[in-house]
């Protein structure tokens, strides 16, 4: 526990600091923010804000994470910890590049549209399949699946488990993308759901799983002190795809992406009013919520970003304590 803890601090720190360096140049490149013109009027003042900080947590992971195999191939002599980060690495940056090649070309190239989505679910397909054949063929994990509150598992014919964990890793990439909306938000939530897995880690003590997760809650915490409204850098698809994979390669190592159904209560809402709210436009003409995804509709109930921010991480923490609680 000691070193986790280490390992999030020592994190942080190599977050602020390329924060400080990063920023700067960002601004500097005008990759700045587009503003929707259809969405919450308040957001226009955002409008230049440096995007694509995602970057800042891509470099950051990778620096720790490098750090993190040759101190345990070395000096605590576990190479088998040191060698199943890396796939988490891998698929985690995976993710992260596929949104960087769609900020690019939204930003650099000024193509608004930018990754046609039908390249970027292939992106991100791919990736998916080869880390769930990996956790099959290669780490052999097995296909066993936990079951919240019942603490038991079940086990799934490989035919059944591929299928599922690659919708479970891009669903819960959508999902950390949609919650992306507001400043802090996504870094916010994302931090706890993180910080809940890496606690379940500590506990079964899969040790490659907890380190992961304290540099992942470590850099997600260095990025949120530049993200707090009024945010200086928005992390872009860069950041929310890269977090989304994170939590995904998370969870169903530990064989537990049942669980994300309860803490990333927030990610399932704001997908979820998504689905609503475009399923009974198409089918009624009319809107449930007055914008989708759901931290939208309480902006424009009034509620300042803050506000909005404070109230769904507490809701984020509080479903976290009922996670820990189901195991």
């Amino acid at each position: 526990m000691e070193f986790q803890v280490k390992v999030l601090l020592i994190s942080f720190v190599i977050t602020v600091i390329l924060s400080i360096f990063i920023i700067p140049i960002l601004r500097k490149l005008k990759v700045g923010q587009i503003e929707r013109e259809d969405g919450p009027q308040s957001h226009l003042k955002k409008q230049g804000t440096p995007t694509m900080g995602g970057i800042i947590i891509i470099i950051a992971i990778i620096i720790v994470c490098v750090g993190l195999y040759i101190y345990y191939t070395s000096g605590r002599a576990e190479p088998e910890v040191a060698k199943n980060i890396i796939p988490l690495l891998l698929v985690t940056v995976g993710f992260g590049v596929v949104g960087l090649i769609d900020d690019l070309k939204k930003l650099v190239f000024k193509n608004t549209k930018g990754l046609k989505p039908i390249y970027k679910m292939i992106g991100l397909l791919i990736i998916s399949v080869a880390y769930t054949l990996y956790l099959s063929n290669v780490l052999e994990i097995g296909t066993d699946i936990y079951i919240p509150f019942m603490k038991e598992s079940i086990t799934l014919p490989l035919w059944l488990y591929i299928p599922f964990a690659i919708v479970v890793m891009l669903a819960a990439t959508n999902a950390i993308n949609l919650t992306d909306g507001i400043d802090g938000l996504s870094s916010s939530v994302t931090t706890i759901i993180v910080t809940c897995l890496t606690v379940i880690a500590i506990i079964f003590n899969i040790k490659e799983v907890a380190l992961f997760g304290s540099a992942i809650a470590g850099i997600c915490l260095g990025f949120l002190l530049f993200n707090l409204y009024p945010s200086k850098v928005m992390m872009g698809d860069t950041g929310s795809l890269l977090l989304g994979g994170a939590v995904a390669a998370m969870a169903l190592y530990l064989k537990m992406p049942l669980l994300l159904l309860i803490i990333a209560i927030v990610p399932v809402l704001e997908t979820l009013s998504v689905m609503i709210q475009v399923a009974h436009y198409k089918r009624t003409g009319n809107r449930i919520f007055k914008m989708a995804p759901l931290h939208h509709h309480f902006e424009l109930c009034g509620w300042k970003e803050n506000k909005i921010v404070s109230v769904f991480s507490l809701v984020s923490l509080l479903a976290a304590m009922v996670g820990l609680m189901a195991i």
